[in-house]
């Protein structure tokens, strides 16, 4: 494997197995130069979200790295997401000429709902994630995105797609070392949907776990590296974040190196310890997390 190995997802399109995020890089330099950071050092693939406020200043990175080394549109992976307060059909719309409009580029690879409707402040939650999957589905048909998947859905939430012309391609979730979400994991995974791990360093929290940091010693690795390799090993496609060179750089070194069955085994097994807490289901979460 490497930064340029790809998972196929379920509609045929290839995505690169290691994903760069850009969570909370709200300052325009900061999110230009750690994108363009990011794809000088070999990740392919970029994830934004309108929520994020960044999508601008990533667009402008992807474009300028393309510019400058002569790759094509085509080499590289770029996702953006619908936030939740543009659920329905007519407002997922809009979302999506906006986000186009922001991001500067002709089409996207990946374009996710960000966050479900919910029963905890929706009362018809299955008919609006239905409403807003249908201009999901139109925005896919028209040819200016790869592939549409979801974002935060549990499997209650993915129920209510699964009988709809095309279903999630990718469920992009919380997970890290302790918060495995083992039962929408296997729910997609036995639907031929992929995950992605938001998240995956328990926002920092989990480099100091004590077997972690056993682990990485084991290995000759860093805490971080474990749990990304862990993250492949589970089929899962993790996508750390950071504006530090150093660190950006050494996040992709991760296919080198194999945990063991015992290892892996010993990780599944840690207690809950860099999750975040929340849930989609939670009413008081209206601005939400990733």
């Amino acid at each position: 494997m490497s930064l340029s190995t790809q998972f196929k997802l379920n509609n045929g399109t290839s995505i690169p197995c290691l994903g760069f995020g850009t969570y909370k890089i709200k300052d325009p330099n900061e999110a230009y130069q750690s994108v363009k950071t990011a794809l000088e050092l070999g990740y392919i693939h970029i994830d934004t979200a309108a929520f994020y406020e960044n999508e601008k200043y990533v667009g402008n990175a992807v474009k300028d790295y393309i510019q400058a080394s002569g790759c094509k549109r085509e080499d590289l992976f770029v996702t953006s997401k619908v936030w939740k307060t543009e659920a329905g059909y007519d407002k997922t719309l809009r979302a999506f000429e906006k986000t186009m409009d922001e991001i500067g580029l002709d089409y996207l690879d990946l374009y996710l709902v960000h966050w479900p409707s919910s029963y905890a402040f929706d009362d018809d939650w299955e008919n609006t994630n239905r409403s807003t999957w249908k201009a999901m589905m139109e925005i896919y048909k028209s040819g200016r995105v790869k592939a549409i998947g979801v974002s935060n859905f549990l499997t209650h939430h993915l129920n209510a797609l699964m009988d709809s012309e095309i279903i999630p391609a990718v469920d992009q979730i919380e997970i890290n070392p302790g918060f495995m979400q083992a039962d929408t994991v296997k729910f997609c995974q036995d639907n031929g949907i992929l995950v992605e791990a938001w998240s995956p360093l328990g926002r920092g929290r989990s480099l100091e776990h004590p077997v972690l940091v056993e682990l990485a010693g084991k290995y000759g690795k860093s805490t971080a590296q474990i749990i990304l390799r862990w993250d492949l090993q589970h089929d899962i496609l993790p996508l750390p974040k950071s504006v530090h060179e150093d660190r950006i750089k050494s996040n992709s070194e991760i296919f080198d190196f194999e945990l063991s069955n015992e290892d892996m085994a010993k990780i599944d097994a840690l207690e809950p310890y860099g999750n975040s807490g929340h849930s989609p289901d939670e009413k008081t979460i209206q601005k939400g997390r990733n």
